[in-house]
């Protein structure tokens, strides 16, 4: 990934941490990786164990933020949660997948979006 859109990355996983404590969620990981490739948030809701992808665009040129979970990076976070899980060892009553979009302004905070079982 190049400079800027890293930099934008980050800045949007950076408002999407603070949206979801916010919002009463507990923070358990970030930027988790593993051969299967990278969780973005990994979180806790009540009993509900919760997977955030972040997706951030600083324009609509390339549709919304949430559009770009496709099908097959669905089907990879969903890998990728068991995995997570596997190495945690961590107990979950429901595990949920979301997805937080955030489209930074020009002036003032971003707009976040918070789609709550996205997939």
């Amino acid at each position: 990934m190049g400079g800027a859109k890293q930099a934008v990355g980050a800045y949007g996983e950076r408002v999407a941490v603070r949206h979801l404590e916010q919002a009463g969620l507990v923070v358990l990981d970030r930027n988790w990786r593993c051969a299967y490739g990278e969780l973005d948030i990994v979180a806790r809701e009540g009993g509900a164990l919760v997977i955030c992808e972040v997706k951030t665009r600083r324009g609509a040129r390339h549709g919304t933020p949430a559009e770009a979970v496709v099908a097959a990076k669905a089907a990879r976070l969903r890998r990728l949660a068991g995995a997570w899980i596997r190495d945690r060892g961590v107990h979950a009553d429901t595990v949920r997948f979301d997805v937080v979009s955030v489209r930074p302004q020009r002036s003032g905070p971003a707009a976040v979006e918070h789609l709550r079982g996205a997939f």
